[in-house]
This record gives structure tokens, sequence and C-alpha cells, in this order.
């Protein structure tokens, strides 16, 4: 089979490395190619280049330098955070929404194993969590507090700070899961009342099998993989050139942001195409409008899709009609079934039904777009939509 065609419209499942994250990574391999850890002159380039990537990474998310943890990706970033603080902390209750990426389910199921207790708080129509009960349970036993910042299937961002502010008054230790966020706003984690947070480079033209976990100055963690390496919070030889793609994936971001005011010029482009998909029949928005007062990540379109007769349409379905007219979109999550049924966790979890949670459909936008290149989606949308809603069974 040869190289996939087409447009691709799936940035939250993963992005296409930038061509100059591929040179720094070609550059890396064939200069730095040595274990960072020895002590002859191989190993010291690779320590020094390591280094350098390093302070790059952490001067673009706004933490020192100790503070900056790199990992394998989202999941160990998770992992290591919640995992981590179980091993540190004594046992008592962890708060998530029920809107979390199912790698923040598995660490907080290890959590349990542990003596923890486990506590999901709900959420409105929008994907946002409930204030009111969030506040409610930071009394003890409750010790950490794990939140998805940026929602991949529905687009909705949660209030962090604020979020970051009761956990603080309460004395409860706070993780963000900034997976989809990081490179899409700018962040300084110096003055995010954060104490752990999470990213991975593959979300924005990054390579995969990178990312970084923050952790604020002083915190303790029981580490995963024990070793000398990252200060003892996390062994096994770093990748240099990985680490050199995660820099310079960030870099590339940070310029498009510090051009365009800190904003993502993803959202014009979005806004425009959300606009002529929701004149089509039978589609509408799920998640938070664009102007919601808590936000919506701006590169991200999370659409209901139903039929003439009003009756919700397959995701996934959609998306096979979508594919062979060359456009590469989601029906959710990649890291989620959704199940037999394809019903999404999320959309069950923010209170639609069965069968319009089945019905989702997920446009993520990226750098690599132009609007020359989606002009023609909004017909192929109409297209395949008739094309499921007329076949058989």
């Amino acid at each position: 089979m040869g190289p996939a065609t087409g447009v691709y419209l799936d940035a939250c499942a993963t992005s296409p490395p930038a061509p100059e994250v591929l040179e720094a990574m070609d550059r890396a391999h064939r200069e730095a190619w040595a274990n960072p850890s020895s002590l002859h002159g191989f190993g010291l380039a690779a320590a020094e280049r390591l280094e350098r990537d390093r302070l790059a990474i952490a001067a673009r998310l706004g933490c020192g330098r100790e503070e900056l943890v790199l990992v394998s990706g989202g999941s160990e970033a998770i992992h290591t955070a919640l995992i981590g603080c179980a091993g540190s902390l004594e046992p008592g209750r962890v708060l998530l929404s029920s809107v979390e990426h199912p790698a923040s389910y598995a660490a907080a199921d290890a959590m349990v194993r542990r003596g923890w207790q486990r506590l999901l708080l709900p959420v409105d129509r929008r994907g946002v969590v409930n204030l009111e009960v969030l506040q409610e349970l930071l009394r003890p036993p409750t010790r950490l507090v794990s939140m998805l910042w940026g929602q991949s299937e529905v687009g909705t961002l949660q209030p962090i700070v604020r979020i970051g502010e009761l956990c603080r008054q309460a004395g409860v230790l706070f993780h963000v899961d900034a997976v989809q966020v990081v490179g899409h706003q700018p962040i300084d984690f110096s003055r995010l009342p954060i104490d752990l947070l999470s990213c991975a480079a593959h979300k924005l033209q990054g390579p995969r099998g990178v990312g970084a976990l923050l952790v604020r100055r002083g915190l303790r963690l029981e580490p995963l993989i024990g070793g000398v390496q990252e200060g003892g919070r996390r062994g096994g030889t770093e990748s240099v050139a990985l680490v050199a793609g995660f820099a310079a994936a960030l870099e590339l971001a940070w310029q498009r942001l510090a051009a365009h005011g800190g904003e993502d010029p993803m959202r014009s482009l979005r806004d425009r195409l959300l606009d002529e998909l929701i004149q089509l029949g039978g589609v509408r928005l799920s998640g938070p409008v664009p102007e919601d007062p808590c936000g919506r990540l701006p590169h991200h379109i999370s659409l209901l899709v139903a039929g003439p007769q009003g009756r919700s349409l397959p995701g996934r379905r959609l998306v096979r009609e979508l594919a062979r007219r060359g456009y590469a979109v989601s029906s959710g999550s990649a890291c989620s079934s959704g199940g037999a049924t394809g019903a999404s966790a999320v959309l069950l979890a923010m209170g639609y039904g069965p069968e319009a949670a089945a019905s989702g459909l997920r446009i993520s936008l990226g750098p690599w777009i132009s609007p020359t290149e989606l002009a023609g989606l909004p017909v192929a949308l109409a297209e395949a939509s008739r094309s499921v809603a007329e076949a058989p069974g």
C-alpha cells in the first residue's frame, strides 16, 4: 500500500512532523547519537545537545530546567504524575472529571489498588466541570485533583486557573493534562496555580515517543521507572533526537503564537469552516461554542450529525465515507474505542443519549492546512451524510 493521500484533519489524534522537526532530529542522530550519560567526548556532545534542548523546552513552557521531566509522551506523563503522587503521599481521594483521557482513568485505577479512592466530577452539557461540586469535594480525604485542560473529543477548555486557585486554597495538589493545549496557547507554568502538567510533542508537529511532565519545585514523586536520569524521577537513556524534535516543534508553535498576538491562527480558519458546516441540514455543534466564557480549543470542531428524518448517523461510518472523499477526520478520541455501540463515553457524560453519542464527528486543524484544502469539505460532508442515511441497515 502506498502513502495515504488527501487532506489530514485529525490533529487531535496526532500531527504530521514539521520539516524543521525532521531536520533537527536528523542533525541530532548524526551529531549527538551517543549516550548522554557517558563521560567520553561522544557522550558529552550528546549531553550538551540534550541540555540545550531541555533548556529551550523549559523556556517555552515557563518552567525551570529542574522542573522538567522528559518522558515518552502524554500517557506516561499522566501516570508518572498520578502514581508518583500516590507513592509519595498517604492514601486519600483523587478527583477527576467525567470527561478525562483514558490514561488518566487507568492511572487513577492504579492509585485505587494502592488504597486511594477515585471520584468523578460531573460536567454540564458543554463538558465543563461543576465547580460547586468540586469545591465541596476538596475537603479531606481529597489529596489530588487531575483535570484535562482541553477535551480532545468536544473541544472543551476547563477553567483551569479557577480550579487551581480552589485547590491551592484547600491545600490539594493539582495535575493538569495539557496534551491538547500546549502549542495552541502560550503556557507559563511559573504563573499558573498548577503543581504538575503533562504534555506530548506529537500533538504540535513533533515526534511521537517524547513528552514532558512539569513538576512544581519541591514536590516529591515516586518514579515509575527507577534510574539516575531526569534527576532520579524517570530512568532510562534519554532520546536526544526525540527531544531535539520536541524542542523544534515547541519553538515553531511559540513563533506562530507570538506572530499572532498569542492566538492560534487556526482559530479564524476554524471559525469560517464551522460557520459553513453548521448550515448543513442535520449538523449541529457539540461542546462549547467558540465564544463560550470557558473557551474551546482553537483548532477544534466537534459535530453531531443526523439524517433527513432526524435520526443520528453513526460517526464511524461518516468517517469512512469522508475518507473515500479525501478527508481524514475522526469520530472521537483515537485513544478510546467507544465500545461495541460506538457511543462516546464523553458525550454520554455530557448528557447525550446513546444514538447521539455515537454520531460524533471531530475535525481538528493544523498549520499544514490551507483554506483552499477545506473548500470542498462541506459538500463532502453533505454527500457522506446522504450516503450513510440511504445505506441499508
